[in-house]
């Protein structure tokens, strides 16, 4: 019988007091922990270590959180739950915005964190890959292609396309012309229940609509419904992906 590789963690926290006693506990909860106590530090153990999920601290010095944030999401690739301070909000919707999964706020029950921990984890996918979701989404001559991430417009070019971009656009192929509040867009993309960040799901649409619409101030495919949120104005089917 073929045992199953442990879950990966790398948790990255200049203070000791709290980075050593959290990684204690979640080895004890089965999981093989790295630790790094700056930025830096995190960096050079990604040369030869790849995480399932990256614990990250959002105060440090040097380097902050939020550049180190920036470059797992849209560089590695990695789901990254962040560790904030109690009086950080604006670093917390600035985290969510870049893409991190959730945060916890120290200090914070261990408990509560293994149940985030695993949260993301299932929402990340470490699955295999149904037929059905091996396919793009075509929408208004757009298309989007949810394994290799690409979002390639009506004349065929490659548009970028953050990480945080990508889930929004996601959920709203995933529901066309079905009207999606703010808490439930936060719940389908960020993963949590959190009214705090409307307003990082409004810059995140603002930012959407820059690259799908042909005027983003008066946009056409996403629409702003008063009082309910936002809608995906086009019709969306499935098509076989080409796969290199």
């Amino acid at each position: 019988m073929t045992e199953t590789a442990p879950t990966q963690l790398l948790v990255v926290d200049d203070e000791a007091s709290l980075r050593e006693p959290v990684a204690e506990y979640l080895t004890r909860q089965g999981f093989e922990v790295r630790e790094a106590e700056s930025a830096a530090a995190a960096r050079s153990t990604l040369l030869d270590f790849t995480p399932d999920l990256v614990l990250l601290d959002i105060m440090m010095p040097g380097e902050d959180g939020l550049s180190l944030c920036r470059h797992l999401i849209e560089a590695r690739e990695l789901p990254v739950i962040l560790l904030t301070a109690q009086g950080e909000p604006t670093d917390r919707i600035i985290g969510l915005e870049i893409g991190a999964d959730d945060y916890v706020v120290k200090p914070f029950e261990p408990r509560e964190l293994v149940a985030r921990i695993r949260s993301v984890l299932r929402r990340a996918g470490r699955q295999s890959v149904e037929p059905e979701m091996d396919a793009m989404y075509e929408f208004e001559g757009w298309r989007l292609d949810p394994l290799k991430r690409r979002l390639i417009d009506p004349e065929d070019a490659l548009i970028s396309i953050s990480t945080a971009e990508f889930r929004l656009l996601r959920a709203f192929l995933d529901h066309p012309r079905q009207v999606l509040d703010r808490d439930r867009l936060l719940d389908m993309v960020q993963g949590r229940e959190a009214h705090l960040f409307d307003r990082a799901v409004d810059n995140q649409v603002s930012r959407l609509r820059r690259k799908i619409e042909q005027d983003s101030r008066n946009p056409e495919l996403i629409q702003t419904v008063r009082g309910g949120g936002y809608r995906l104005a086009a019709d969306v089917r499935r098509i076989a992906a080409k796969r290199d």
